[in-house]
């Protein structure tokens, strides 16, 4: 860091959708308000995110990003973190690689591999796009996958957690877990793991692993996991050291929390599941 009195900043390459809360229109706000420095590297420009709207635009900005890398390099720029998101197309992964060789130095590099919820890959990605994001988590220094998101980048057929006991769905988040370490990023959070009245998240930080569950509130909205990651870094940033398992569960047992809460506060506020998550009212929380 070449000023140490300044805010930790943080590049995030991710899209901008314009209407749906998700991706940086959560991101930045989030971040900000944990007294981190936001600065979007936007991979894509949706004019809304894609569930549960139709004709959409969609454009794919890696050459655009090429051309703000470029002049970031002019400016001596240096990140405390960066975080990498939803990714416009295969080529662009290279894009991404390169601003982490070139940025990355001494930043906690968090790679959220967003590609699908639900056992379904979003209509915009390929499977070449999910074999070149397993290249990238291994420039991570920990990615945070979902459930989907981890059967892919292992090669495993979907499974429902919801449809499994808690010493099954532990086995297969250990089984998960196996897996992901050989994409060879040190530390992995493995989120959305729904069962009974809970959902519960899976990590490991160079071997050490925990486990844990918090209540589960019954609606899922986008931007949610955006949500997640961002508090998590941010928890992650404010509290600085080595990354360790203890650091890393504190800092997603309170993600998990603060998410949580937004969920039951867009719940019982009435919106549109594609409108996002409403997170404006608790950002002061963060503060």
């Amino acid at each position: 860091m070449s000023n140490q009195n300044r805010l930790p900043r943080a590049a995030a390459l991710h899209d901008l959708s314009c209407v749906g809360r998700c991706a940086l229109t959560v991101i930045l706000p989030t971040l900000a308000a944990m007294g981190i420095q936001p600065i979007p590297l936007p991979t894509a420009l949706l004019s809304t995110h894609t569930g549960g709207f139709t004709d959409l635009f969609f454009a794919d900005l890696t050459d655009e990003m090429e051309k703000i890398a470029a002049h970031w390099k002019t400016l001596s720029l240096d990140f405390d973190a960066i975080y990498t998101g939803f990714l416009g197309s295969a080529p662009q992964i290279d894009t991404v690689s390169r601003f982490i060789g070139e940025f990355g130095e001494g930043a906690l590099i968090l790679v959220d591999p967003v590609m699908g919820d639900d056992g379904l890959l979003y209509s915009t990605y390929t499977p070449e796009m999910v074999n070149r994001v397993r290249e990238l988590c291994a420039h991570a220094d920990l990615i945070t996958p979902n459930l989907t998101e981890a059967c892919l980048l292992c090669g495993l057929p979907y499974r429902d957690t919801a449809e499994l006991s808690a010493p099954e769905v532990r086995d297969f988040a250990d089984e998960l877990l196996d897996r992901l370490s050989h994409l060879d990023a040190p530390a992995v959070l493995l989120t959305g793991l729904p069962h009974g009245g809970v959902i519960s998240v899976a990590g490991s930080v160079e071997g050490d692993r925990f486990c844990f569950s918090h209540e589960r509130v019954s609606a899922g909205y986008p931007g949610t996991g955006d949500l997640f990651a961002s508090v998590l870094l941010g928890r992650l940033l404010r509290q600085r050291g080595k990354l360790t398992a203890d650091r890393l569960q504190t800092a997603a047992d309170f993600a998990a929390h603060f998410t949580g809460r937004a969920i039951a506060h867009t719940l019982a506020a009435g919106t549109p599941v594609r409108d996002g998550v409403l997170l404006e009212a608790l950002l002061g929380e963060l503060i």
